[in-house]
Parts: structure tokens; sequence; C-alpha cells
């Protein structure tokens, strides 16, 4: 079969198109990102076996960013680290001796979910770990504390660009898009409505003091000695991980601030080499990969020097906690393998060239992509219960849609990208940061998916109008204030027929 009939064609489309569709099918989203990569180098081949397998291999090799799995890798090394040598426990108990009421309680746990943003795997976990025994003093329940967690670990990572999520959103960004992935991803940050909000709505309902909905109930239960409503029963035998008792808070601290130093100060670095003159240009210019790469290795040097010498971890354990690192980060790059690979697979096709030629300038000017990508992000997040495999499969297709042209409306519909599919792993059941906050928190999983899912939406209703008033101006000043203003007077409402209810349940 001759293969020029699927190259530069609508059959280009299909492999994407195909992956979208298993993984909402099958709501996994290995196996639907490997239909897609296989179909589309039949294509590629004519359907000639040996050649699609000799060309799958020379497409995932030719698009393996190798940067980035070091990276990856390397910060699972960190979380480990840090995990063991007692430093989150630390925090942890000094922070009980700083606390003194639940308010207190509740706006910690958002500070340590804030200042944890280089991974939200080591988020879910250590925040869960170290502000437990604390919120459970001051009687709040495992769906509040899950909830807090959960919103504080993907929305904060995917705005932090020292973090494993700006290394992956920087991967999938095309060579010729008109603007390098890290300059891409700095400019998505002020867009990105679901995560600026969410944050915001977990600080504010927390200094307003108010829950509705289910967390309301749960919060009842809670003030009156059931922390859990349902479900404490699976946490009878949980055993807690093994963690050294020397660690100190600035086991934990320091590395985050030797993270982020090295990180600033390479970037700068590697921006000067490339003949900025001024900070600015010099963010925009950096290598970011490399710099990313110098941060987390300086970082495991450092925490080798910081541990050893007091015996906060033994050099066993130390040299143990590499190899788990490595382990903890094996799903991550194996969607990112997968994802490149179909990237790649669409550029041998010639799936951009097809996309640009079939829109043209007038789609890419509609007010209405923004909107439109992100409840296509949404839904296929939740689906598959993953934003990166969300990430992988639209970002190129949003990159190809406006062809190098129309910058501003890339960045909007790329950040609406990013929202919606935080926003659908953040609400998805099967989500392994969901699942993993649930853990951490030690609540009942279906309690914190429930309570999460009615706040979540909140947030969403703004966000459809905050990505049409983007779509509408182009300027992310305008369309965050609206949003935010929005935002606070639903709550405001909520909150006055919250206390209404209240009252007449007191009559």
């Amino acid at each position: 079969m001759d293969s020029s009939m699927f190259i530069g064609t609508w059959w280009a489309l299909i492999p994407p198109i195909l992956a979208i569709v298993l993984a909402f099918i099958t709501k996994e989203v290995y196996s639907s990102l490997l239909t897609g990569i296989v179909v589309g180098v039949l294509f590629y081949t004519g359907f000639h076996p040996w050649n699609a397998f000799n060309a799958l291999f020379e497409i995932m090799k030719s698009n393996m960013n190798l940067n980035i799995l070091i990276f990856d890798i390397l910060l699972g090394m960190i979380i480990v680290l840090m995990q063991k040598s007692g430093g989150s426990a630390a925090y942890g108990n000094w922070a009980g001796k700083k606390i003194k009421s639940k308010k207190a309680s509740l706006l910690a746990t958002c500070g340590l979910g804030v200042l944890i943003f280089v991974d939200d795997y080591f988020n879910c976990l250590t925040v869960g770990s170290v502000m437990r025994p604390i919120t459970d003093r001051y009687k709040v329940s495992r769906a509040k504390l899950a909830y807090i967690i959960d919103a504080t670990a993907a929305p904060v990572c995917i705005i932090a660009p020292i973090s494993s999520w700006a290394a992956a959103v920087n991967s999938y960004v095309p060579e010729d898009a008109g603007i390098t992935g890290f300059q891409l991803f700095l400019r998505t940050i002020p867009y990105n409505l679901y995560a600026l909000l969410t944050i915001f709505m977990v600080v504010y309902i927390t200094v307003r003091a108010f829950d509705f909905g289910e967390m309301k109930k749960h919060e009842k239960n809670a003030m009156n000695g059931d922390l859990f409503t349902s479900g404490a029963e699976e946490f009878d035998n949980v055993a807690e991980e093994k963690i050294s008792s020397k660690g100190r808070v600035f086991d934990l601290i320091l590395p985050i601030v030797v993270l982020i130093a090295s990180a600033v100060g390479a970037m700068v670095y590697t921006g000067i080499l490339d003949g900025a003159t001024n900070v600015i240009d010099a963010f925009a210019g950096c290598n970011a990969e490399i710099s990313l790469i110098f941060a987390t290795f300086v970082t495991v040097i450092f925490m080798m020097f910081l541990y050893l010498p007091r015996k906060v971890v033994s050099f066993k354990e130390f040299m143990d906690s590499l190899i788990d690192g490595f382990k903890l980060m094996i799903p991550a790059v194996m969607v990112l393998i997968l994802a490149w690979t179909l990237k790649g697979v669409g550029d041998a096709l010639c799936l951009g060239d097809f996309v640009s030629g079939v829109v043209g300038s007038n789609a890419s000017a509609s007010f209405l992509i923004p909107v439109v990508m992100f409840a296509v992000g949404l839904f296929l997040g939740f689906s598959t219960g993953t934003s990166w495999g969300t990430f992988a499969i639209l970002i190129p297709i949003v990159v190809a849609l406006f062809g190098g042209q129309n910058l501003e409306m890339m960045i909007i519909s790329v950040s609406a990208v990013l929202a919606g599919a935080v926003c659908g792993d953040h609400v998805s059941p099967i989500s392994d940061t969901t699942i993993m906050s649930s853990a951490g928190a030690q609540s009942n999983h279906m309690n914190h998916v429930s309570t999460q899912m009615q706040y979540a939406m909140v947030v969403v209703a703004v966000c459809v109008v905050g990505y049409i008033i983007a779509g509408l101006t182009k300027n992310w000043a305008i369309s965050l204030l609206i949003s935010v203003a929005l935002l606070v007077v639903v709550l405001e409402v909520i909150r006055s027929l919250s206390l209404k209810e209240d009252a007449k349940a007191g009559a």
C-alpha cells in the first residue's frame, strides 16, 4: 500500500484521535498511546510490518528527550531522600508547637503544599504524613485534609517553572512552534485559570471559615469526633514508612532552597552564555533542561553531605534511596516516552501541515478555541486519570492548529489545555494524585472524590467564563481579575445560603 495517501492528509489525524477515543473507553493511557503509535507507523510505512517496526523505534529514539528523563529520575531520588531523612516529620513536630487553631492548621497545610512544588507525588505523600496529626488535633475531617492536599499538589506544580511538570510540558512543544517550550510554559502561567483559582479558593474558604455540599457534612461529623464519616477501618493496620528519627526541619527546607537557588542560577547563567544582557532575557533564552538537571544533581550531592556525616541515613540507605527514586518515576518516564513517540509519528505523517492547511487563520482567531480546549482537556484528563497523557495528546495538536501564527491565542489555548487536564485529573477517581491524596490524608477515597468534585465544579464554571473572556481580550490580567472577582461573588453567595441553611436548621 502506498504510504503517500496517509502523509499530509486527514489520515494523519487518526493516530491521536484513536489515542483519545481509546483513553475515553479504556480509562488507561499507556495502551491508548501505544495503539495510536502502532497505527501511525503502519500508515507511515504503508502497512509494511518490518518497516513499521523499524520506524517505530527510529521515531522513538529521535524524539526521546534524555535530558528530561534524567531530570525526572534525579527528582525522584530527591523525593525519596527527603522522605527517609525524617525532615518532613521534624517539620510536622515543629509546626505542631506553633499552630494554635483549626484555621491555622489548614493554612499551614496550604502553605506546606505550596512550598513542596517540585513534584505532585512528593507533595501528596509529604503533606499528608506531616500535617495529619496536627489537623486531627483541631478536628479537621480527613476529607477536608485530602482536598487541601490535592488542591495544592497538581495546581501548584503546573504553575511552578522548576518542577517535573514544567519539564514535561516543555518537552511536548515542537521546535517549530515559534517559541521555546520553557518560554511557552512561563507565558501560560497567568492564563492557567483552574490552577490559580483553585489555590485562591482553598485559601478563601479557609479564611472565611465555611464549607458546603458533602464537605460540610464531613466537617460537622469531625467536630463531633468522627474524622472519617466512613472508611476508618481501611487505615486500622496502615504502617507508616520507616524514616529517620534524626531528621530536623532544615533537612526538608535546605534541599528545597538549594534546588531552587541552583536552578535559578543555572538558568540565568545559561541565558547569559546565549547572549542575554539582563536577567529577564536570560530566563527567556536559558537552557531550562540542562539547568534543571544541574539543580537536581547538585541537590542530590548536597543531601549526601547534609545527611551522611550526621548519620541521618546510612550510606546503604542513601544508595537504596537512589534506586527507589528511580522506581518512583518509572510511570512518568513511560508516559513521556510514549507521548514523545506519538508526537514524532504525527510529525512523520505531517499532521501539523494538514491541520494548518485545513484550519487556516480564521479558526485561529476564534475566541471559543480556549474554552473548547479547556473542555476537551478536562474530559480527557477525567477519563484517563492523567494530566501528562492529556498534555502529550493535545499540546502538539494545539500548536499545529496555529501553525506559528497568532502566538497569544496559541499561549491561551495551551494554557487552557493545561488547566483542563489538571482539572480532569483533579476530579478523576482513577487519578494517581487523587488516590495518593486520599492515602496521604488516610481518607476514604470516594469521600475525597465526591467532596472535591463539588468544590472543583465551582471553579470550572468560573473558568468557562474566564476562557471566553481570555479569547476575546487576549489579556491575562483582565481575564484573571474578572475570574477572581466572579469566584468571590459565587463563593459569597454559597456562604450566604449555607448560613441561612444553618439558621433554619437551628431554629
